[in-house]
């Protein structure tokens, strides 16, 4: 793998690119007032919703809610993982992306990769010209009801029967390194695919980063992968999602199936939204990177044992990605049926309506735990709880995680006990969170908002010579952190402090208080933040002086808070 991206190069790049320029060239923008707006590239809307601040780097959708600085933007509008985005942003800003070395590893340059990139295309070019002139391959394909358009859209092609095909052709160097060619003890080289029909696997990109091989009759193995390399972890990656995005970027569902003859089946009659995980169970990695493109994912397996333990384990994994706005179901086909043989039974109307009415993951997940418990005995509702409440556990915060634990309850009989305390209620209403923080927060608020957007106003905090200790207010350890940032970071801009904040407990509270409108002048903020520091100053003093005066009555105080609580009357 490559090195890591230094942190350094990331804050420069965001400092560098100007957002508005950015989106402007995905999604035509009009300037209104200070910011810019469009119709948001998210969601479907006939007034424009989508707004983009020059000034904070920053977009936000009052409509569906999608935020963040032009890393964020990239990732969402072109269905990047992170490094990619960073990647395409400094294509746009014109500037090579530099690598650290992590620990001896250093991983391929970027000329290395390319090489590799370009040994795959000729290798998959080789296979579709000897699929055309293998009789025996074309007549499997017919077999199979693969038609032509099909093959050419998924470049389908053919390993001849042979041990050197490959290594008299290209490279062996490069065949190596992308896991076309075994080695083996005594040096010598052959072919790791030879006499099957492949799959070419690409990224989103369209770059060809592995293949998949079946065999043209019943030996075994039935298919082979090729082995991880520099370009290919299949447990990141999935077959079919290259040609599915191609058809549309915005799918409303995604179907998973269990193999590549699936996904092209599917295809043959217009159901082009399956994907294949490669030879493994679907990872969370897999669902996550699914979820980036559509919000509802259906695991699509045999009806069979073995597909019943599949469907489990797909379950497995999608409680760890479940979060609000997604959703996974579970489609368990007939005995004795793919989704080849069921599509073409019953044919396309039928199996799109089992898609749609597959059973959602909350209904199987209690039926299958329920399953042999005699939920009307005391020791048969235990049972259910200690079988469930593991899984529930590992559901993500939120408003679906508290209506599982709801179920539980239910299903259980505890709906008016205690003994399931993992469903905290509270009042998370937007008005009501809204209406809390103007109340207890609004200097605080202020301050740290006007901080955020405008990281030049840190000077004033540090003329100020502030002594910290003792200062009580909420936010204070979120706007000593945001200063401190500030301060440690050679360039900034509010984009720069969105960025270092991702992934992080404080990124929602970020985002919100970077978004958030005080309506101040430009020629205001200033003043604006030293009125609302001194008054956030004189707060925490406060507050700091009333926690210490009621700890000295309750359990007296030690030799430091003694100095401090004295320091902070006579500053007082």
């Amino acid at each position: 793998m490559s090195g890591r991206i230094p942190r350094e190069f990331i804050d420069e790049l965001l400092v560098r690119v100007d957002i508005v320029d950015l989106i402007d060239s995905h999604v035509p923008l009009k300037k209104t007032g200070a910011n810019y707006v469009a119709r948001c590239p998210f969601h479907t809307e006939k007034t424009p919703s989508f707004t983009v601040s020059r000034s904070k780097q920053f977009f936000h959708c009052f409509g569906c809610g999608a935020s963040g600085n032009a890393i964020s933007f990239l990732m969402d509008f072109s269905h990047l993982d992170f490094v990619e985005a960073v990647e395409d942003l400094a294509v746009f800003a014109g500037i090579d992306v530099p690598r650290e070395s992590v620990g001896y590893q250093v991983g391929p340059k970027k000329d290395d990769l390319n090489s590799l990139y370009v040994v795959m295309e000729q290798v998959a070019a080789f296979y579709i010209e000897q699929l055309r002139v293998s009789p025996k391959a074309v007549d499997y394909l017919k077999a199979r009801g693969v038609k032509g358009k099909i093959a050419r859209d998924f470049m389908l092609g053919y390993a001849p029967d042979k041990w050197g095909a490959l290594a008299e052709r290209f490279s062996q160097k490069l065949l190596i390194e992308a896991g076309l060619l075994v080695t083996k003890d005594d040096g010598q080289v052959y072919d790791r695919f030879r006499g099957r029909i492949m799959f070419p696997i690409r990224d989103k990109r369209a770059r060809i980063i592995g293949f998949g091989g079946r065999v043209l009759d019943d030996s075994l193995p039935k298919y082979l992968n090729s082995p991880e390399t520099s370009l290919f972890y299949k447990g990141k990656e999935v077959y079919g999602l290259y040609e599915l995005l191609e058809k549309n970027s915005k799918p409303q569902r995604i179907l998973i199936v269990e193999g590549y003859m699936d996904v092209i089946a599917l295809a043959q009659f217009g159901i082009h939204y399956a994907v294949a995980a490669l030879g493994t169970a679907a990872s969370q990695a897999h669902l996550d990177l699914l979820f980036r493109f559509s919000s509802e994912l259906v695991f699509c397996f045999d009806g069979d044992r073995a597909g019943r333990e599949a469907a489990w384990r797909a379950m497995e994994s999608a409680f760890s990605s479940l979060k609000a706005g997604r959703s996974c179901r579970i489609m368990l086909l007939p005995q004795s049926h793919d989704p080849d043989s069921l599509v073409r039974e019953e044919g396309v109307d039928k199996f799109t309506e089992r898609v749609q009415t597959a059973q959602a993951l909350s209904d199987y997940f209690f039926e299958h735990v329920s399953e042999g418990l005699n939920l009307f005995e005391m020791e048969g509702r235990a049972q259910l709880i200690s079988k469930a409440k593991p899984y529930l556990e590992k559901l993500p915060e939120g408003v679906f995680r508290e209506m599982m634990f709801a179920r539980l309850k239910e299903l259980s009989g505890l709906v008016t006990l205690n003994v399931l305390d993992n469903v905290v209620t509270v009042d998370s209403s937007p008005k009501r969170q809204h209406q809390r923080e103007h109340n207890r927060l609004s200097s605080a608020r202020v301050a740290i908002a006007l901080l955020l957007q405008n990281p030049r106003l840190a000077d004033i905090v540090e003329q100020k010579d502030i002594d910290w200790s003792g200062l009580e207010f909420r936010g204070i350890e979120l706007f000593k952190s945001i200063l401190q940032v500030i301060l440690d970071k050679k360039s900034v801009n509010t984009a720069v402090l969105i960025e270092y904040y991702r992934n992080t407990a404080e990124e929602k509270s970020i985002k919100a208080l970077a978004l958030l409108d005080l309506f101040v002048s430009d020629d205001k903020i200033e003043a604006v933040f030293g009125d609302a520091l001194n008054g956030l100053l004189k707060q925490g003093r406060e507050a700091g002086i009333a926690k210490l005066q009621a700890k000295a009555q309750s359990r007296g105080l030690d030799s430091q808070e003694q100095e401090t609580l004295v320091r902070m009357l006579v500053n007082k």
